[in-house]
């Protein structure tokens, strides 16, 4: 938000230098991020100078060019070699001096120097209106007035505006200070903390009055919940042009491009008094105004020349014929005022935020009056907003005042009513602040204070301070006023030892980031957020499980993600674009759920790699990431937490082309593999990705403090390993459902420990290498009952998947 210090002052009057009220509006809660100098014509006009031409001759060298003498208020004349044609003995012209800087049609800038031009010395030169940006014109050297003194400053004569303007970073929450006048009634405040006693100054509409009854148009509001207030009045007989200096100066001051009068003053008031405005062309109203919400489908152009499809919900300032104006975000093409207009609707009004704030999401639009509305302004000063702005098209677009005010306000808006209590106060603050110094801030903020006890204070606060309607947010005021440098601090420091165990989810996160990030792997803070077509990547995903925003920023952030691959390898996919292709990340985050039973949270820890495993070195050649190094990584995590006996099993995920799930029992508590190419292709990733899914609410049960154990076996367990030449259709998830089916009680682990497939292979074959872990808990297992199993095992795997042993 740009604040003018110029504008600033005419509310409250302080001769503060600018950097001075910076750092007050700063400890204010206004923070002020920079401060830029304005100035109505680039340079200033400095160096520029009135001059008084005493002879012209004509170049003896030059047809086109005149020598000229020129008195520029010193004790000798000048000699300067003009190329105007209108130049005259006699004239009072802008003359720039030796080291002026001016600036060309660009904006480049040049500086002024001593010359020779066709052999005559010139000191100077003699300005077009164009050449000091004061104009357009270049037909000739501007002529000012006679009665001008030679060597009075040319800022003087043309009334330069110099400014400063502070750039205020608003926080979301300061509704009320979305304005000139708002920001005056912190810097009031401020001033009267630092003991500067000093008023705020609001413009006066004394002068306003209706001078003729001969243009009335009624007003109708459907829904006062939508529209609680809602004024107008016409003006009729104006002229649209071009806006005075001084309007043109103040807006292009805070980065506004001045259009036409009436458009200039309604911005004007909405800066000035954060009441944002709209003018109506009186003439293309048919009937009375109508407040109400559009039909669903309506088509209606705005502004913009763009045809827009309204939505049932949206707000719409329509006549008896149809919508003129999108309610407190954007004018309608059909309705506006135009340079032929002669007669104006002008419209203030208060609309709900919450509407406006849909509207304005919903058809993308972002507005500086639909930026306050959503946010909430203030309701009392509606008619006294139109009233001026009445006054000052009257001013400068001429006209009279053709109708009474209309006010519709049914129900009013009320203010809010707080008690404070002083030792809440201190508790709060951590020091007692005098009572009355509480007092003296609360009435500097507006605030009334109705009643005064020991015990607190019982107060009326506005009802444009849409962030203070509690307690704790008046402290917050009373510190803010106050000032937090203000506040003292002791130099003991007291601590709270807590007894935290060790398995505290943040601990056990530490851990497990300390260990990655050891191992080159890098955290990821992924968003929430994310399409709701992502569902569709993944037949274990349900559409009806998404968790939907009511009013989401665009379709890309609507639904909140049910997996945390996804955003994964949306950082990949940015990052291999931008070359950066070896990559190991990881996140700790959670997905998003909605079943019958209502919504649920789970949360989740999530590894990716990608790329060559190390980068390239003269000692170090590159190699691709594998499969079993990254099954190396997932075996850290949980060999470090002490979860050491666990089961592997066949994933239960469908976007692994291979991949493993590891488990205690019944409860997974990863799932790991290689990242289907199809999902990989929705992100443009055409190298292999491995992608492991921690489910950390299982991972914080496996290592409960409970300790757990069972007698170590007696008997030995023998492993067995087999090489399967299989089709590349047949996946480890039937291989282990073969494994099982044939051997129940003694098949204690099966493990896939390679995957190969190459040109050394028949064509549509791969081999799978897997280890069988065989134990019998009450005996020692002989030769001949081992490769009875594996025997079976093998003939299982030929009949029912056509598998051959390598």
């Amino acid at each position: 938000m740009k604040i003018s210090y110029n504008w600033l002052k005419q509310f409250v009057k302080t001769d503060w230098k600018s950097e001075e009220v910076s750092n007050l509006l700063t400890d204010l809660g206004l923070e002020v991020e920079g401060v830029e100098k304005y100035q109505s014509v680039k340079g200033g006009l400095e160096g520029i100078v009135v001059g008084h031409v005493l002879t012209c001759e004509q170049h003896p060298d030059a047809d086109r060019l005149k020598v000229t003498t020129v008195n520029i208020g010193a004790d000798t004349p000048i000699q300067v070699v003009c190329g105007a044609a209108n130049v005259a003995a006699g004239q009072k012209v802008p003359v720039a001096t030796i080291g002026t800087i001016l600036y060309d049609a660009e904006g480049n800038p040049f500086t002024i120097k001593k010359g020779k031009i066709r052999g005559q010395e010139s000191y100077g030169m003699i300005c077009a209106e164009d050449e000091l940006g004061l104009g357009n014109s270049h037909d000739g050297i501007m002529v000012l007035d006679e009665a001008l003194l030679p060597g009075t400053p040319a800022a003087k004569v043309f009334k330069v505006e110099n400014d400063e303007v502070f750039e205020i970073g608003l926080t979301p929450n300061r509704a009320d200070a979305m304005s000139h006048l708002g920001t005056a009634r912190d810097l009031r405040a401020g001033l009267m903390q630092k003991g500067i006693s000093t008023e705020l100054i609001t413009p006066s509409i004394s002068n306003f009055r209706v001078d003729m009854r001969t243009l009335k148009i009624d007003t109708k509001i459907e829904d006062i919940t939508l529209a609680p207030r809602y004024c107008g009045v016409t003006i009729s007989g104006i002229t649209v042009k071009q806006s005075p200096a001084w309007l043109q100066d103040r807006l292009k001051a805070i980065g506004i491009t001045p259009k036409n009068n009436i458009v200039d003053v309604t911005n004007y008031v909405l800066h000035d008094l954060g009441q944002p405005l709209h003018a109506f062309d009186a003439s293309k109203i048919n009937g009375k105004i109508i407040v109400k919400t559009a039909e669903a489908g309506t088509k209606f152009t705005t502004l913009d020349d763009i045809e827009r499809t309204l939505h049932e919900e949206d707000l719409m300032i329509c006549d008896e014929k149809g919508p003129l104006c999108i309610a407190g975000v954007f004018g309608g093409k059909n309705s506006g005022v135009t340079e032929n207009t002669k007669d104006i609707f002008l419209e203030s009004a208060y609309f709900n935020p919450v509407s406006i704030r849909k509207t304005a999401k919903r058809h993308q639009l972002s507005t500086d009056a639909s930026f306050r509305f959503e946010r909430g302004i203030d309701p009392t000063i509606t008619a006294y907003a139109l009233k001026r702005a009445a006054l000052l098209i009257q001013e400068v677009a001429g006209g009279i005042v053709t109708s009474d005010v209309s006010d519709v306000y049914q129900k009013k808006i009320e203010d809010f009513t707080v008690f404070v209590n002083f030792a809440n106060v201190t508790k709060i603050i951590g020091q007692e602040i005098p009572k009355d110094t509480i007092k003296q801030i609360l009435v500097s903020l507006d605030i009334k204070v109705n009643s005064v006890s020991e015990a607190g204070l019982g107060i009326t606060i506005p009802a444009y301070r849409v962030d203070v309607q509690r307690e704790i947010d008046v402290i917050e005021e009373i510190l803010r006023v106050y000032g937090y440098n203000n506040i003292g601090f002791s130099g003991k420091l007291n601590a709270t030892v807590c007894n935290a165990p060790r398995n505290e989810d943040y601990k056990v996160q530490n851990i497990v980031a300390s260990q990655l990030n050891s191992q080159g792997f890098h955290e990821m803070m992924a968003n929430s957020l994310t399409t709701a077509d992502y569902v569709k990547l993944s037949e274990n995903l349900k559409e009806e499980h998404n968790v939907t925003m009511l009013n989401p920023l665009s379709n890309d952030l609507a639904t909140l993600r049910q997996s945390l691959l996804f955003s994964g390898l949306e950082a990949l996919s940015y990052n291999i674009n931008r070359k950066n292709s070896d990559l190991k990340l990881f996140e700790f985050g959670k997905s998003y759920h909605k079943f019958l039973s209502g919504f649920e949270e789970q949360k989740h820890l999530t590894l990716f790699q990608t790329g060559n495993r190390n980068s390239e070195s003269w000692t170090n050649p590159q190699s691709p990431s594998t499969f079993f190094l990254f099954k190396g990584y997932v075996d850290a995590v949980l060999a470090r937490l002490g979860i050491a006996k666990t089961l592997n099993s066949p994933v239960s995920s469908d976007v692994f082309s291979e991949g493993i799930s590891i488990g205690t029992g019944h409860n997974a508590l990863v799932e790991f593999g290689v990242v289907k190419k199809s999902i990989l292709k929705q992100f443009g990733i055409k190298q292999e990705v491995f992608y492991a899914d921690f489910n950390w609410d299982a991972i914080l049960k496996a290592i409960s403090l409970k300790i757990k154990y069972t007698d170590i076996p007696k008997f030995p367990e023998v492993r067995r390993d087999l090489a399967l030449l299989v089709d590349q259709a047949v996946s480890y998830d039937s291989i282990y459902a073969v494994a099982k089916k044939t051997e129940k009680s003694l098949l204690k682990n099966i493990n896939l420990f390679d995957v190969y497939q190459g040109d050394k292979l028949p064509e549509g074959k791969k081999s799978y290498a897997l280890s069988f872990t065989i134990q019998d808990s009450s005996k020692t297992l002989t030769d001949v009952q081992i490769d009875k199993i594996m025997s079976k095992l093998q003939s299982n795997f030929e009949a029912e998947l056509g598998a051959i042993l390598r």
